[in-house]
């Protein structure tokens, strides 16, 4: 018969065990995300991939925070994460430690994420922007790649935690 799983079946890793875990090539960026609950999602599902940081730009609210931690639920403890005041300072420190920068955005020049061929040798940095906004258009001209996911409703627009979750999860199943 099937069961829920308990947590102690799990078999989940504790923080030390997770710091030392070889991570994915594969760095988050957050762009003047408002909601405290989207960065705590962000972290969450980062944890789950095993990526290897985050950073936080601009007014992008940082750990410790109880908004955050609601969301996260100790995975600010786990993910290596970084502030960095201007994102373009965090894309061409990002682009000197040889990442590809990939923006989250629907543009002129963007793809469907599912014609995008995700590189094993390569390391990606993606970047997700503002909830209203997006990413800071003083960012778009030093992005190399924009993706967008497929969608077929009326809003054609995703929350970003959402949109994190299906983007970590694409580049996770094709670098692992």
């Amino acid at each position: 018969m099937v069961h829920k799983l308990k947590l102690e079946e799990l078999n989940r890793i504790d923080v030390d065990t997770f710091k030392k875990i070889e991570k994915l090539p594969l760095v988050v960026v957050l762009d003047n995300i408002r909601s405290m609950h989207n960065v705590g999602a962000a972290f969450r599902t980062g944890d789950a991939f095993l990526i290897e940081k985050i950073i936080l730009c601009g007014i992008t609210p940082q750990p410790p925070h109880r908004e955050i931690h609601k969301a996260a639920l100790g995975a600010t403890e786990s993910v290596d994460w970084a502030h960095e005041k201007d994102i373009n300072t965090a894309i061409n420190d990002l682009k000197s430690q040889g990442f590809e920068i990939i923006g989250i955005e629907q543009t002129s020049g963007s793809r469907l994420i599912t014609d995008f061929t995700i590189d094993k040798s390569k390391k990606y940095a993606i970047i997700l922007g503002n909830e209203v906004d997006g990413i800071s258009d003083e960012a778009l001209p030093n992005i190399d790649t924009f993706l967008e996911i497929p969608q077929l409703g009326t809003k054609h627009s995703l929350n970003v935690s959402v949109c994190g979750g299906i983007v970590m999860w694409e580049f996770a199943k094709a670098l692992k």
